[in-house]
């Protein structure tokens, strides 16, 4: 039996990054027949020129999503159909309620709007949020089944959108975890520690915050290498990488060659940076935001600290660069819970047997039917 599946997926920020991984995995399962709809984020041309269609982004990924599943309709007899976010599922409830459809989303727009003052995010009048809410909710129930990447995420789905809980199945995006653990074990060294910082966004991910606890710290020997697309000044102990590509290989080197992993983020909801963090073995220190909190285990498998508290930072990264059996024992903690519940390859089988659930269930009713 081969499962005909459409995956209608938001290009946008950490989703780039899900896309590529899930394109790795899926393909893997011989009964099912993968067909992909990628929604860019970007506007070009005439359409940059288009009012609210330029500027709204789930106008603009919504009505490209409806192009491209009436697309892959024309083409192929589709079984089920997969979104992720809602963001483009929202203009498709039709398509929704005319096929088995599974919503996949990081976190509710009520949630994003909490993060919203750090994605340069403003919520409109009211009549426009309660409109807004309205057309997810409607999202959100047109589905059959939802899927988030966090207890938080579901939590928000529960309490604020009235879905039912046993609707929902907590599936984290991960990372291919065997192409992310070091080579050899990780083991004490004379060498400088090391910290690590990944994000394009150095203020938002709470980077200048970083470099600040760095300079602090710099009189212990330690290094600060910072992957960023942001410019920064030149200064002693501080290498600065602009080219690196996300799962290339030089990428992966540096998470090995480093220590400590340091995402002192004012704003995301589960960054796929912290899995490969994990995957790589490595001590974390990030802040209690979002989901952030069920990846990063407080003493379990790294350190949490109050967003943009600057002395509790310095403190964290102090105790790690100052116990080196410390940062070994998280790191392994670490390696071992995003193994458990971030690997994306299980994920990805999980996220199939779902939609095969459901493809199946129509299929009876339809047997039934006849």
């Amino acid at each position: 039996m081969v499962y005909q599946l459409g995956f209608v997926l938001e290009q946008a920020l950490g989703h780039v990054t899900h896309t590529k991984n899930l394109q790795a995995n899926i393909p893997r399962d011989p009964e099912v027949q993968a067909h992909w709809a990628l929604v860019p984020f970007e506007v070009q041309g005439l359409a940059a020129r288009v009012p609210i269609y330029k500027s709204n982004w789930t106008v603009r990924a919504g009505l490209r999503a409806r192009r491209a599943v009436a697309r892959l309709a024309r083409t192929t007899r589709l079984d089920a159909l997969f979104f992720h976010t809602q963001v483009p599922a929202i203009l498709a409830t039709d398509w929704l309620r005319r096929l088995p459809g599974i919503v996949s989303l990081d976190a509710t727009p009520l949630q994003y709007d909490q993060l919203g003052a750090f994605y340069q995010h403003a919520q409109g009048p009211v009549w426009l949020e309660r409109v807004k809410w309205g057309l997810n909710r409607d999202c959100y129930h047109a589905a059959r089944q939802l899927v988030t990447w966090s207890e938080w995420a579901k939590r928000s789905l529960i309490n604020d959108y009235e879905v039912p809980a046993n609707k929902i199945t907590v599936i984290p995006p991960g990372v291919n975890v065997a192409e992310w653990v070091a080579p050899t074990p990780r083991v004490r060294h004379d060498g400088p520690v090391k910290l690590l910082f990944v994000g394009a966004n150095l203020e938002r991910k709470g980077g200048l915050l970083l470099l600040e606890a760095f300079r602090a710290l710099r009189p212990l020997g330690v290094e600060l290498h910072l992957v960023t697309k942001d410019k920064v000044a030149a200064e002693p102990g501080l290498f600065v990488y602009h080219a690196m590509q996300p799962n290339s290989a030089p990428l992966k080197a540096l998470y090995h060659a480093c220590d400590i992993f340091a995402l002192p983020t004012f704003g995301d909801c589960l960054p796929m940076v912290l899995s490969e963090a994990g995957a790589a073995g490595m001590a974390v220190v990030s802040t209690t935001v979002a989901a952030i909190p069920e990846i990063v285990r407080e003493g379990q498998t790294g350190l949490t600290v109050p967003a943009g508290d600057a002395r509790a930072l310095e403190a964290a990264l102090r105790r790690l660069v100052q116990q080196p059996a410390l940062r070994l024992e998280l790191g392994e903690r670490a390696k071992a819970h995003v193994t458990r519940t971030y690997d994306a390859a299980s994920n990805a089988n999980l996220l199939l047997k779902l939609l095969k659930a459901e493809v199946d269930a129509a299929r009876s009713r339809q047997g039934g039917a006849a």
